[in-house]
């Protein structure tokens, strides 16, 4: 019956002992002592390295730096060393339990939640980062941003996730005093490491400048047609106004201009034109439906000479039509001709 009471006492002095365990992370198994509970750790930052302001519709390099402004907030003392090697243990252990606020194996990758802005490039890894320290090189990611993305801030998430050190247990066999000053025999350290995950916020701008699309654009054209039109018209979608404005086409087989230009001017943000073009097709072009780019030459409002993203205008070709004209004299002819014959006849013979 004792034996079975002291098996059943051990039992649960084992359970209390690794929920005690569970609590404070740190396993039974590891041995040792611990004399401190240190609280803090790290704490990483990121800020833009380089340029936040970028133009639409490019494909840029952001640049991120990481700093870890973690430290040590404060520390309980759990164990009140008794002895000279205990004193040597409890001042071994603070020495590593220092270490919490380095941030180990950080990993970060960048997200974005609106569509205009697009990541291009996957993880980003950091060995380790000290308290204070800052990564010697920048983290680079690849973005795409929309052709037509409006002008104004756009908030990236950095996430990052990284182990850190939680908690120290240090052991030895005894204070061995030979020599010149005292050691610890048979030392060993025990560590329990913890995972955390820090999402920050990234901040770019696009800038603002002017911007283009087509609203209505019509060609239909036959093949064979000799400086037939085409109509698009041009609005400007963006922010900024822009003037000397002038649209021109990429003229490719089978077509062919000596009026692929058109003269636009002044566009207020907001404001749209339409301009004419005139085109030769081939008489032997395929019928069907083409599309023929064209872009924008201006002036903006820091006097630069700038060119706009290409847009498509759409342009229909259809069969050549056929010239009823000259079919219709021949049978005119004919006809007059053989009616003058069967008059001629009739009075040849009366």
């Amino acid at each position: 019956m004792k034996i079975k009471f002291a098996m059943a006492l051990a039992s649960m002095l084992m359970l209390m002992a690794l929920g005690y365990a569970q609590n404070t992370y740190i396993p039974y198994e590891l041995g040792g002592d611990n004399y401190y509970t240190m609280y803090g750790g790290p704490d990483i930052s990121a800020s833009v390295s380089g340029t936040d302001e970028f133009e639409r519709g490019d494909t840029v390099a952001l640049y991120l730096d990481l700093t870890n402004y973690g430290r040590i907030i404060g520390f309980k003392e759990d164990l009140t060393p008794q002895n000279p090697k205990e004193f040597a243990l409890a001042s071994a252990e603070l020495q590593e339990e220092y270490k919490k606020p380095t941030a180990l194996g950080i990993t970060a990758s960048l997200d974005s939640d609106n569509q205009q802005i697009e990541v291009k490039s996957g993880d980003q890894v950091v060995q380790s980062l000290k308290s204070g320290d800052r990564t010697m090189a920048p983290l680079k990611f690849t973005l795409k941003i929309g052709e037509h993305a409006p002008a104004g801030k756009y908030i990236l998430k950095l996430k990052t996730s990284y182990d850190y050190q939680d908690n120290v247990r240090v052991y030895a066999s005894e204070l061995a005093t030979s020599g010149s000053s005292p050691t610890l025999a048979n030392f060993r350290e025990s560590y329990v490491y913890q995972k955390a995950n820090q999402t920050l916020p990234i901040v770019i701008m696009v800038k603002k400048q002017a911007d283009f699309e087509i609203l209505n654009a019509t060609g239909v054209l036959s093949a064979g047609a000799k400086k037939g039109p085409i109509s698009a018209t041009y609005k400007n979608i963006g922010e900024d106004p822009i003037r000397d404005a002038v649209a021109r086409l990429s003229i490719f087989k089978p077509f062919s201009s000596t009026d692929d230009q058109a003269f636009i001017g002044a566009l207020q943000p907001g404001e749209q034109k339409t301009v004419v073009f005139r085109l030769d097709v081939d008489a032997d072009a395929t019928p069907k439906e083409y599309g023929i780019n064209s872009e924008i030459k201006y002036t903006d409002i820091n006097g630069d000479t700038v060119i706009s993203e290409s847009m498509k205008i759409p342009l229909m070709v259809r069969v050549a039509s056929t010239n009823l004209i000259l079919p219709v004299a021949i049978l005119l002819i004919i006809a007059c001709a053989a009616g003058g014959y069967m008059y001629r006849k009739k009075k040849k013979a009366c």
